[in-house]
């Protein structure tokens, strides 16, 4: 089972290539420290409503600062997607092995019991011109593969979906998450836990 400290010391265990049916070539990838300044221009190019759809804490320098800053520091994977060959990050996908109170409450009145030692959390954004180009489609096996790399085998939505958000619910519902339950969020928006097993079926 690898371990974050293993994938910051050699990120060339989770690297791949991807070509879109566009022409355009993608390099899948942890994110390294060296990625600063370009995680900064990727998290101050979404636009407003890329920024409704994912939240983050800033979206500049600081905030770019900060999340390299935490590699292999505490309980979370962030990947990359690096355009090639302008080198430009066009995509941040967050694989969180840590578990909120929240989380394991919501999912208990569903029936589902989430322990972190099988469970993770997985939250993707992509920049504006990349949506809709089939680039999460190619990306999500290998998430899955990160995921059991890390030991896990279900990966739950981080802080669920908004509710209006149709094309990524067609999203994660094509790629095997099944929907758990909805919640209104602390902003008073209504959002939908999904999950994905990773098992074999029976």
């Amino acid at each position: 089972m690898l371990t974050l400290a293993e994938i910051a010391e050699e990120p060339l265990v989770l690297t791949h290539h991807l070509d879109l049916s566009s022409g355009a070539r993608v390099v899948f990838r942890p994110l390294t420290h060296a990625d600063c300044e370009r995680l900064a221009c990727f998290l101050e190019g979404l636009s407003p409503e890329s920024r409704r759809l994912s939240t983050f804490g800033g979206y500049g320098i600081v905030a770019a600062r900060e999340l390299c800053d935490a590699i292999a520091r505490y309980d979370k994977l962030r990947l990359v997607l690096e355009e090639v060959p302008s080198s430009r990050i066009v995509g941040l996908l967050e694989l969180g092995l840590a578990l909120t109170p929240s989380d394991i409450a919501r999912y208990g009145e569903a029936g589902i019991d989430l322990t972190e030692l099988t469970d993770c959390r997985f939250g993707p954004t992509l920049a504006d011109d990349y949506q809709g180009r089939g680039v999460g489609t190619l990306a999500l096996p290998l998430i899955r593969d990160v995921a059991r790399k890390l030991g896990r085998t279900r990966i739950i939505l981080w802080g669920g979906v908004l509710a209006d958000n149709a094309r990524a619910i067609r999203y994660y519902e094509k790629n095997g998450f099944r929907p758990v339950g909805a919640f209104v969020g602390t902003n008073g928006s209504l959002s939908l836990d999904m999950m994905l097993d990773l098992r074999p079926m029976p």
